[in-house]
């Protein structure tokens, strides 16, 4: 699933390639990911232009010149594409044409991104119970958002109601590079623990952005290119395991990040 460093990117690319372009045309090869009747977004967005587009956590924000805002959640394949002169990606839900007759897709094979309308991002984040997004934290705001959790810590990182855009893969990393198992209970975690994992979260995903998010381009000693039960941990001797917390598939070196007791 396209986790905050994907989110990054595809903001850029519409940054590059969409914003500042008059939108003539929505259309809606399907609409059920749709979160409002397609109406509603022809409405909202023919006629108008992309003004900027914000990340929060997992969602993509696009706002327009009337102010309304367009937002994408990318589920497990959803993705964006921008062309002219060739017919619309296979599983093209929304495609919005311009006046210089490129289009933008979004596209989504599993369907399990959805697509909003929204009268501001601040609205958006506070109906949908969203919490800030991870890369915008403090320090201090980290600790304090972990501070009354009693779970364990892959599943608090992972709850987008308590920081926004952290997910199965990025989780594992930063808690890999800080030594900490996913299992641990985070009122058990030292405030030096919570500092090296904040440390860690931000080094993670500034690195995931900066490599686009390819996992043969991160450095040999992250965990994301050895996720493989049975695998050599980089590290140490040991090796990798998976396990199951909080529903997900997770990935952990045991000699390097203890169980506590």
């Amino acid at each position: 699933m396209p986790e905050l460093p994907e989110i990054t990117l595809f903001r850029n690319y519409v940054r590059e390639t969409s914003v500042g372009k008059k939108i003539t045309k929505v259309e809606f090869p399907e609409t059920s990911l749709l979160q409002s009747p397609a109406s509603k977004f022809e409405e909202a967005l023919v006629g108008e232009k992309f003004e900027k587009t914000e990340r929060l956590g997992k969602y993509l924000g696009l706002s327009t010149t009337d102010k309304s805002w367009l937002i994408f959640h990318f589920g497990m394949t959803g993705k964006l594409e921008y062309y002219a002169n060739q017919e619309p990606p296979k599983y093209a839900k929304m495609i919005i044409s311009f006046d210089d007759d490129y289009k933008l897709s979004y596209s989504c094979r599993r369907k399990l991104g959805k697509i909003f309308l929204a009268e501001t991002l601040v609205e958006f984040k506070a109906e949908n119970e969203l919490g800030e997004d991870a890369l915008q934290l403090s320090e201090n705001e980290f600790l304090k958002l972990l501070e009354d959790k009693t779970g364990s810590i892959k599943a608090v990182l992972m709850d987008q109601h308590v920081m926004a855009g952290l997910g199965n893969v990025y989780s594992d990393e930063m808690l890999y590079q800080a030594g900490i198992h996913p299992k641990s209970r985070t009122n058990h975690l030292s405030a030096s623990e919570k500092k090296q994992l904040y440390k860690e979260m931000i080094a993670v995903l500034e690195l995931a952005i900066e490599k686009e998010g390819v996992r043969d381009d991160f450095p040999e000693d992250y965990l994301i290119r050895h996720r493989k039960d049975g695998a050599d941990c980089p590290k140490c001797e040991g090796e990798i395991k998976q396990i199951k917390v909080a529903g997900r598939s997770t990935y952990f070196c045991p000699s390097c990040q203890k169980e506590e007791k």
